[in-house]
């Protein structure tokens, strides 16, 4: 499956989500919900996902953490803050380059609608 397709999947999914739970609760709470959703899809969801940092030779535990990962193609970050700002997108393109996939999705579930608080990713590689 594409990284394009899996974004559908993964839209299709969020909208569920904040139809059945709405705006206002904690990153936590929607996160374990998409990762339920995707389950259920018969997705490989990886939540929490450790991403060390590698420079030269050397591997840093720098303590990142990606939301969700799924088919480990695409990486998914949730917030849920009043709006999403140049340094959640830094935080989801530095996910992306350092684990080398090509799409992100960056998901504020404090959106009234939910279309306008989701963001496509692209790592420019």
């Amino acid at each position: 499956m594409t990284e394009n397709e899996l974004s559908k999947l993964v839209f299709d999914s969020g909208l569920k989500v904040h139809k059945t739970l709405g705006p206002g609760l904690l990153e936590s709470a929607y996160e374990e919900c998409l990762y339920f959703e995707l389950q259920k899809l018969g997705l490989k969801v990886e939540k929490q996902k450790a991403l060390p940092l590698v420079y030269e030779e050397v591997k840093l535990d720098t303590g990142y953490r990606i939301d969700l990962i799924v088919e480990n193609k695409l990486i998914i970050e949730i917030k849920a803050v009043e709006d999403l700002n140049d340094l959640h997108l830094a935080q989801i393109l530095t996910y992306l380059r350092l684990s080398n996939c090509k799409l992100g999705m960056l998901i504020n579930f404090n959106s009234v609608y939910f279309k306008d608080g989701v963001r496509r990713v692209v790592n420019g590689l």
